[in-house]
């Protein structure tokens, strides 16, 4: 079989790669092959002067040979790999041109291609609309262009808003999650009515995040705080924060934790008083794992803790898609968020040492507090351990999960490519060009080196 490039397969909805593991094929029949290698080896340079003479004649019909079995097996390419085909060379156009007729001809969302182009609003946002005064009035504010969502029981009240007074002045939008159900006692803060209510009785902020903070409806905003309640931020600004992110290019990030005050559980989350931000811990001595300058992975560096995540609009989108929809506690997400850090783990994910918090470790999910009738007290019930057993049993799932889909073919490539941005190549590996090929057994894959030009 001679197999021509690895086409990459593109999805209606975005006009972007899906997967690259369907390669593009041209069946050739075995003994025709056969006979043009037999061709090829007969054509050489001949020792006797008599043949000099037909040297030309032979390379021109091996030629011939080659040209006809190409073109021949273009025949037996079926029309779905056509449509790839087309679909490869309309992206490529749009990429040349971005405001091409047919990017805006073949890119409309999946279930819009009916609509005329120019209604079609792709995304959306969070910001509340009035409900009778004109909109127009309303953009002459300016808008919020980061994004706080915090997951709040009424017991932290007074500590989330402390939090919330910091971020509402600095421009944020804010999202609170209620895990415990109560919304209407929030009222009594002046800032309530600004916020956008949540509330699902026993979730975590991992379940709102996956069901409330689709990429789509977040994309205009540069920077996603996914954070707990029980943060103390008296050392903590979000204006320089946020300055210092873009200065040194992270895109996953968390303020470090004052030891001395903080419940501390990693160390790479401990504050540097030296420095303004660290990527990186050593360790030679102890127990666990050694870390130095060679380390490229977690716990040494790459990663942060879940407690006070910060991510890019593009970091979030990456992220968003590896939470599990029913693992909603998402231990072990946070040693792979480095596949989604958008290049080089051990550069691109930081721990913030200027702009530090103080973690509380306040108990917070699993304590409910139930009514005591008559008296009308209530009764504080704690079902930590059982959160906790719960939390380890979905670490344990998504860890057989992340190595079921790394040993799966469909995802190879998908694969290589993140490796590919973990190291920090400059450029874009071959098989995620889409032009790659190899020798298997007696097959034969064409490498295509450019629009023109193949090789064996």
């Amino acid at each position: 079989m001679i197999m021509g490039p690895t086409m990459t397969r593109y999805s209606q909805a975005s006009c972007y790669p899906a997967s690259f593991d369907q390669p593009l094929s041209l069946s050739v029949d075995a003994s025709v092959f056969r006979e043009m290698m037999k061709i090829l080896n007969w054509v050489s340079v001949p020792t006797d002067p008599r043949s000099r003479s037909c040297l030309l004649c032979s390379l021109l019909l091996a030629t011939a040979l080659i040209c006809v079995v190409f073109f021949t097996g273009g025949a037996f390419i079926t029309t779905d790999y056509k449509e790839r085909l087309s679909r490869w060379i309309v992206v490529d156009n749009m990429q040349k041109n971005p405001k091409s007729n047919m990017c805006k001809n073949q890119c409309k969302p999946y279930g819009s291609e009916v609509l005329p182009m120019g209604i079609i609003s792709k995304l959306s946002n969070l910001e509340m609309q009035p409900l009778w005064d004109s909109p127009k009035k309303k953009k002459s504010a300016k808008q919020s262009m980061n994004l706080l969502a915090l997951a709040v029981g009424i017991k932290q009240k007074e500590n989330v808003n402390q939090m919330v007074k910091k971020f509402l002045s600095s421009n944020f939008l804010l999202m609170l999650f209620h895990y415990d159900g109560v919304v209407d006692e929030w009222r009594e803060f002046e800032w309530s009515d600004q916020a956008i209510h949540i509330s699902a009785f026993n979730q975590t902020k991992w379940w709102f995040a996956k069901r409330f903070l689709h990429p789509d409806i977040v994309a205009e905003y540069n920077y996603i705080f996914l954070w707990d309640e029980d943060l103390g931020l008296k050392n903590f600004h979000p204006r320089r924060y946020l300055s210092i992110i873009k200065d040194e290019g992270l895109e996953i990030s968390q303020p470090a934790l004052d030891p001395t005050k903080s419940e501390i559980h990693h160390q790479i989350t401990v504050r540097g008083r030296k420095s303004r931000v660290h990527r990186r811990i050593y360790k030679s001595k102890g127990r666990g794992q050694r870390c130095d300058d060679n380390s490229t992975a977690p716990p040494c560096t790459g990663w942060v803790e879940m407690m006070a995540p910060v991510f890019s609009r593009a970091a979030w989108r990456c992220s968003w898609f590896m939470i599990q929809n029913d693992l909603i506690h998402a231990w072990g997400l946070d040693m792979q968020l480095g596949y989604c850090a958008q290049g080089n783990r051990t550069k691109n994910v930081g721990v913030v040492d200027s702009e530090y918090i103080v973690h509380l470790g306040l108990p917070t999910l699993g304590v409910t507090y139930e009514d005591k009738a008559p008296s009308g007290s209530s009764v504080m019930k704690d079902n930590r351990a059982a959160v906790r057993w719960r939390s380890n049993i979905e670490l344990e799932t998504f860890k057989t999960r992340w190595r079921k889909a790394k040993t799966t073919p469909a995802t190879s490539t998908d694969l290589r490519a993140s490796l590919w941005l973990l190291e920090g190549s400059p450029s874009r590996p071959d098989s995620v060009r889409g032009f790659h090929g190899e020798e298997l057994g007696s097959s034969i894959i064409f490498v295509f080196l450019g629009p023109l030009g193949f090789s064996w």
